[in-house]
């Protein structure tokens, strides 16, 4: 497994010799993983991360097994460990029961999953589980611990090739000691906007291509030999995620739109001895061959080859301003063209079938009417036969009928005859009838009036039963009366009592709280009294005092007296 990192970060671990190896990932990492190797990827846990996304290729590498691998890309640890019984499972992990049943029974979590803890604990169980399956994890042919194991970054070097038009560079055994025995190499091409991977193909090798940014146009040519096998030159429109693949010997070039640059990477398929030859610029292939055996070649002048080939200066990326836009309108129009050819074919395909079938319908037309004229002459011969056994049918009609009359009137005769004695019978019947009847309809009347006394007097029983159950009635709705009127007089007498009762005691609160009031007056008067004989007491008192004095103010001191008796009767 040979893989690029387009974006995101994360890492990746694997076995090797019974040791787990951890390699950090960012974007723009090359890296490669030997067949049978037992890893996991993990993405970064960064709030900001990117998702982690990786471009992988699977390719057919050198194995010491003379037979093709029993195990494909991204193999499930999973299905390896769960394709042994019990048995083998309990004996390999050295446990049973509920561990051995979980692992069992619990639903395939897929191959990509959410994060997970005990992230060494789950390591150190499968890895273990392994080596007791198999021996020892040697099995899976990892790299010894003395090679490196540090990936290669395509930002982190320089480009193999740089100029003003865009970028490219190669990742191959050199830079990558991984991919040592291994016939594959990673590849990645910036283009600028309005520039072009220039006119080239691979004499060993066959590209996968995958768009990471763009959109660009890839154009593909077909060798004359590969035309006889039906290859068409085509034009492709890819955008990001898009993957395109270029067999060896197929001229290829990529152009990049005016308005947005082009940015691929991909796999070749063969790293030995491919050098990729260029048709146009400084590094053309086609300016180490004679320039007459060239001009001979595309049957032009060497003036003009010598004008083809010396006039770009730039090698490799080369400017091919609206190239892309151009590619693009060709292949627009080859679109429409070839909707318009698929649209033109229904349309004759849709054509023929309404001619087939108007055909179709002349022929059955022609037939019905042939039909008919068959079934027209076969009817008129029906119609004369039948005319015919009309005509048969109504002689002999005729003979019967003739034949009936003489019949009916022989049969006329006898059935007279035997009319007048059945008459006479009958009427024989009748008088015997008649007295019968007469019998029946006296013994009909004496039942009849048998059963209407019987009815009557059970008309008079009902009305006897229904009078007794009436009185019943009458009787029990007066006793209800007579209790309810009971009831409401118990009820009104009860109300009377409590009203009463109520007054009395109304009566009682009252004369009691005027009780309380005349007590209270009384006191206070008392209380004024004896204030009032305090003051008479100390006006006495006053006048004495003055008089002994010999001063006459007396006056004074009485109205004082009697403003403070005042005052005393109104408190």
């Amino acid at each position: 497994m040979v893989f690029y990192v387009h974006t995101g970060s994360g890492w990746i671990s694997w076995t090797d010799d019974d040791k787990t190896k951890k390699v950090e990932l960012r974007g723009g990492d090359i890296y490669r993983l030997r067949p049978g190797t037992l890893f996991y990827i993990e993405s970064s846990l960064e709030m900001e991360r990117q998702k982690l996304r990786i471009n992988a290729l699977f390719a057919n590498a050198e194995t010491d097994l003379h037979e093709p691998a029993a195990t494909g890309p991204y193999t499930s640890i999973r299905n390896l460990i769960l394709g042994f019984d019990r048995t083998v499972l309990e004996a390999a992990f050295g446990i049973s029961g509920e561990p051995i049943e979980e692992l069992v029974s619990s639903p395939d979590p897929g191959a990509i999953v959410h994060g997970f803890s005990n992230e060494k604990k789950t390591t150190v169980v499968v890895f273990e589980f392994m080596k007791a399956i198999f021996g020892s994890s040697n099995i899976f042919q990892s790299q010894s611990n003395k090679k490196k194991t540090k990936t290669y970054n395509v930002f982190s070097h320089d480009p193999d090739f740089e100029n003003c038009n865009g970028w490219s560079t190669v990742v191959s055994k050199k830079q990558l000691s991984a991919l040592k025995d291994l016939d594959v190499s990673v590849f990645m091409v910036n283009l600028a906007k309005g520039s072009m991977m220039g006119p080239h193909w691979n004499p060993r090798a066959t590209e996968l291509g995958i768009c990471l940014d763009g959109p660009g146009i890839v154009r593909v040519v077909c060798s004359s030999t590969a035309k006889q096998t039906g290859c068409k030159n085509m034009i492709f429109y890819v955008e990001e995620g898009d993957v395109f693949a270029v067999p060896r010997f197929h001229p290829m070039a990529q152009m990049a739109f005016n308005n947005h640059s082009f940015v691929f990477m991909g796999f070749s398929t063969s790293a030995k001895k491919n050098h990729p030859q260029y048709l146009a610029g400084k590094a053309s292939a086609l300016r180490t061959l004679p320039r007459d055996v060239v001009a001979v070649s595309f049957g032009a002048s060497n003036e003009t080859m010598d004008l083809v080939l010396d006039k770009q200066h730039e090698a490799i990326i080369l400017d091919c301003t609206s190239c892309a836009e151009e590619e693009f309108r060709i292949l627009t129009e080859e679109i429409e063209k070839a909707k318009e050819e698929a649209r033109k074919k229904k349309e004759e395909e849709e054509r023929k079938r309404e001619e087939e079938e108007k055909r179709a319908e002349e022929e059955e037309a022609k037939k019905e009417e042939a039909a008919r004229e068959k079934e027209a002459k076969e009817r008129e011969e029906q119609e004369k036969e039948e005319a015919e056994r009309e005509k048969q049918e109504e002689e002999r009609k005729r003979e019967e009928e003739e034949k009936r009359k003489q019949e009916e009137a022989a049969k006329r005769a006898e059935e007279e005859e035997a009319r007048k004695e059945e008459a006479a019978r009958q009427r024989e019947e009748e008088a015997k009838e008649e007295a019968a009847r007469r019998a029946g309809e006296e013994a009909a009347r004496r039942a009849k009036e048998e059963a209407e006394r019987e009815k009557q007097e059970e008309a008079e029983e009902e009305v006897r039963k229904r009078e007794a159950k009436e009185r019943a009635e009458e009787q029990t709705r007066e006793r209800e009366k007579q209790e309810e009127a009971a009831a409401r007089r118990a009820e009104e007498e009860a109300r009377q009592r409590e009203a009463k009762e109520r007054e009395e005691q109304q009566s009682r609160e009252a004369a009691q709280e005027e009780e309380t009031r005349w007590a209270e007056e009384e006191e206070a008067r008392k209380e004024g009294e004896a204030m009032q004989r305090e003051a008479k007491k100390r006006e006495e008192a006053a006048r004495q005092q003055e008089h002994h004095e010999g001063g006459g103010g007396g006056g004074w001191g009485d109205h004082l007296g009697k403003e403070w008796g005042r005052r005393i009767l109104k408190t």
